[in-house]
């Protein structure tokens, strides 16, 4: 660990093509664009632009497929823009660069997602090449969007933890994030990658469909459930913490029992733009908190900050900001209680 730096980050390579409408039609009706824009999808992209954001003093590289195509060749631009290493981001002609199309009513700012898997389907265990990198931490995400690795392997259970199996016997520690589709396939999928992962990093719906447990309920947060399942999360592998996070907050467990709190900022109904990307935002923050050995506590407040920041712009990561600059968003607004 003294001998490697930076964040390797591998999975989605997603743009975004948001497009603002009058209204959402009725099947067979018009609605009309009044605006239309592109921006960052996919983990591993927001989090790495987010920590390059954050002003990070550390290397920062990526790991990939996208389709060669203006789509993918924005991926790259961003890359060099941020001075992302993406020698491991590959280009393919056999599928387009992953997109979605996120239709957002103006009025509302409700959101509809048509997602293209394209070349992120593609992606395999071969694509990942440990042995050329420094980096301290490899980033895993997201699961169950990733069909090939995704797929079953024969001795690992799924290539997801084949990969991350080599990523830790390369001498990386590892984490990863899951997507929040409305599925029974988390268990069967999340489960054999948990034996290879140092740090595992959800949100509450996710940590609840991979243990079965019912963590948000009509009262709000079942805090019990909550532990339980962060408790069954490590059960399953989990070497270091277990990280759930909520419109309220963040939670990390540990081997030691030891759950660490922290409540989200407290910021006024005026500053939220739109909540995509605050997931992989928080990622960031406990990643980067991760990477330089911070006590947990901080971790969870560099996630909760790095949230907050992400609200105030409607793409995965336009509204990031340096680090100093995240954290004073919680010494201006507060935490909640």
């Amino acid at each position: 660990m003294n001998t490697r730096s930076g964040i390797l980050a591998g999975g989605n390579w997603i743009i975004d093509h948001v497009k603002i409408i009058d209204t959402w039609p009725a099947q067979d009706t018009l609605s009309n664009i009044l605006a239309s824009t592109h921006g960052t999808g996919g983990s591993p992209y927001n989090i790495l632009v987010d920590l390059a954001r954050l002003g990070t003093p550390f290397p920062l590289a990526a790991v990939g497929l996208v389709g060669n195509d203006a789509d993918g060749q924005i991926i790259l631009d961003d890359c060099a823009k941020f001075k992302i290493d993406a020698s491991a981001l590959q280009q393919t002609d056999q599928a387009p660069t992953s997109y979605t199309d996120v239709m957002t009513v103006q009025a509302n700012g409700r959101r509809t997602f048509f997602h293209a898997r394209g070349a992120n389907a593609l992606l395999d265990s071969p694509h990942f090449d440990f042995s050329q990198t420094s980096a301290r931490l490899f980033h895993l995400g997201y699961l169950l969007l990733l069909d090939k690795v995704d797929g079953p392997h024969p001795q690992y259970g799924t290539v997801a933890a084949e990969i991350l199996a080599r990523a830790q016997a390369a001498g990386l520690k590892t984490s990863i994030d899951v997507v929040s589709e409305d599925s029974d396939r988390f268990a069967r999928i999340v489960l054999p990658a948990l034996k290879h992962v140092d740090l595992c990093v959800m949100n509450e719906f996710e940590a609840g469909r991979v243990t079965g447990l019912h963590i948000r309920t009509d009262n709000g947060l079942d805090r019990t459930a909550l532990k339980a399942a962060m408790q069954q999360l490590l059960a399953a592998g989990v070497r270091e913490h277990v990280i759930v996070h909520f419109p309220e907050g963040g939670v990390a467990l540990g081997p030691d029992g030891q759950l660490h709190e922290h409540p989200s900022v407290k910021l006024p109904d005026t500053y939220i733009k739109g909540a995509a990307g605050a997931g992989d935002a928080f990622t960031a923050g406990v990643l980067l908190g991760w990477h330089e050995g911070l006590p947990v506590k901080d971790w969870l407040r560099y996630g909760v900050c790095a949230a907050a920041a992400n609200l105030a712009d409607e793409t995965c990561t336009g509204g990031m900001l340096p680090l100093a600059q995240v954290l004073e968003l919680g010494a201006r607004y507060g935490f909640r209680e």
